[in-house]
């Protein structure tokens, strides 16, 4: 295993690419490769590396936007996995169970995990997919094929850009597991090849897609809440156990990441349900981000107390803060909190906050305060607002898959959305604004918190109205 290395890794800056991990972390103990991800510290510090895209300024555009870009219409849409381990291999089930999607092709590195998602596919009543098991770049021959419409990402995180790009670059529509990709640089580079390619690039947030968070996201836009003042978003998650457990994610990815970074190593979860319910990108814009951290304590201390001394986990130094809070700043002055915190003891919390002049609504546990529907400094119940309820959520009540059913939601909406030739609910510049804060954060920290701009990858057209998320149900 590689010595962590931890003192001059600057992840906004591009460098010589140096992969020594299967991207499904199909070996336990293989290492990440961290030293062609090196620079100095000082230049992540002063926010001067990779220059204009450290600055927070739009490079010139090479091609036209994709806002307003439609999917084609096609009755069938035709998915290809890459990754099939936790997540792929759970996601699965949801494509081969939504109406008007079957799975063509899979691809890991690892073949057990192969041939047990193609046998799922066969056992739906689908021709048996091609598989791609040939070492860590056979997915590139899967995104190379004729009858793929869409490519599902779900593997660690170092492979997600390159993945992408590869989908679009070959033709093909691309959803990739948070977070979309780890630099600056690469963000907009996704955010280019989506115009250039007219390819959509999407950020597959689930979380969009809760219950809670779409109720929300109504009630929001019907003015419920006010003028919208303030949000919160967190992933606040104990993965200490299955951090240090080799069969659960077969080997230390994402444990290594901890001795890389020490900003919001996924800010997705929180930070994309609150950009909807404020319409970033959409008539808002987040300018710039704050960031401040503890110590990183809890996964040496978990260490200590649970890894036998020859454990390979002993070489490593972890630098990331077991609690980033940041705070991100909009073009109207809102303020949205983000926390990440998977190292320490807490029970689960997306925190899913939102205030404004009418009152607030604030999850883990659900509670609302409304005027003039509460009063006297007792919280409401948030369950007699289901009447706001998104029209997903009314017409499939029960949904199969995990996370509560909003899995199996983002699956039906974005096969219904390819199918029907719609608009996507988000598209590659909220990807890239929601990952932003990722690199950010972490140069923000090293900056003892000091302000970091966030780039407009809309390049100026969030000024404008759109549709997002509060969809209308579509005529089939």
């Amino acid at each position: 295993m590689n010595e962590a290395q931890p003192q001059n890794h600057d992840p906004n800056e591009a460098g010589p690419s140096r992969r020594s991990v299967l991207w499904t972390a199909g070996a336990a103990g293989a290492g990440l490769g961290l030293g062609g991800l090196t620079t100095t510290q000082a230049a992540a510090a002063s926010g001067t590396a990779g220059s204009a895209t450290a600055a927070g300024a739009a490079p010139a555009a090479k091609g036209k936007t994709m806002i307003g870009v439609p999917f084609e219409r096609r009755s069938t849409v035709r998915v290809g996995i890459i990754g099939l381990g936790n997540r792929g291999g759970s996601m699965i089930d949801l494509f081969l169970a939504v109406p008007g999607a079957r799975v063509v092709a899979l691809c890991d590195p690892v073949k057990e995990k192969t041939a047990k998602a193609a046998k799922k596919v066969t056992t739906a009543g689908q021709p048996a997919p091609a598989v791609y098991t040939n070492g860590d770049h056979d997915f590139e021959n899967l995104c190379k094929r004729g009858d793929i419409d869409f490519v599902y990402v779900a593997t660690p995180w170092d492979w997600h850009f390159e993945m992408a790009k590869t989908a679009m670059l070959n033709g093909k529509h691309v959803g990739v597991e948070c977070p979309i990709a780890l630099r600056l640089d690469q963000l907009w580079e996704l955010v280019d090849l989506s115009e250039r390619t007219r390819r959509h690039c999407m950020q597959l947030e689930n979380c969009c897609y809760g219950r809670n968070e779409m109720r929300v996201l109504r009630m929001a836009h019907a003015g419920l809440f006010g003028e919208l003042l303030h949000g919160a978003g967190a992933y606040i998650h104990d993965l200490r156990g299955l951090m240090f457990d080799p069969k659960y994610y077969e080997g230390p990815w994402r444990r290594l990441w901890h001795t890389r970074l020490r900003g919001d190593l996924y800010p997705n979860h929180g930070f994309g349900p609150v950009a909807n319910y404020m319409d970033i990108n959409r008539g808002d814009r987040a300018v710039r981000i704050s960031s401040v951290g503890t110590p990183a304590l809890g996964l040496a201390a978990y260490r200590e107390e649970h890894m036998p001394a020859n454990d390979p986990s002993w070489k490593e130094s972890y630098i990331e803060s077991d609690r980033t809070i940041s705070l991100v700043q909009t073009a109207k002055g809102r303020v949205i909190r983000l926390e990440h915190d998977v190292s320490t003891p807490h029970p689960y919390s997306r925190i899913n906050s939102l205030g404004g002049t009418k009152g607030l609504f604030e999850d883990y546990p659900e509670r609302i305060y409304l005027e003039p529907d509460q009063h006297n400094d007792e919280w409401g119940d948030f369950g007699k607002y289901a009447e706001w309820d998104h029209w997903l959520w009314k017409e499939h009540a029960n949904p199969p898959g995990g996370h509560g059913g909003m899995d199996y939601m983002l699956v039906f909406r974005l096969i219904q959305c390819m199918r029907l030739g719609l608009l996507p609910d988000f598209d590659v510049y909220d990807a890239a604004t929601w990952t932003a804060p990722v690199p950010l954060s972490d140069r923000s920290l090293k900056a003892h918190g000091a302000p970091q701009e966030i780039p407009d990858f809309t390049r100026g057209l969030w000024k404008k109205s759109r549709p997002g998320m509060d969809s209308q149900k579509p005529e089939e």
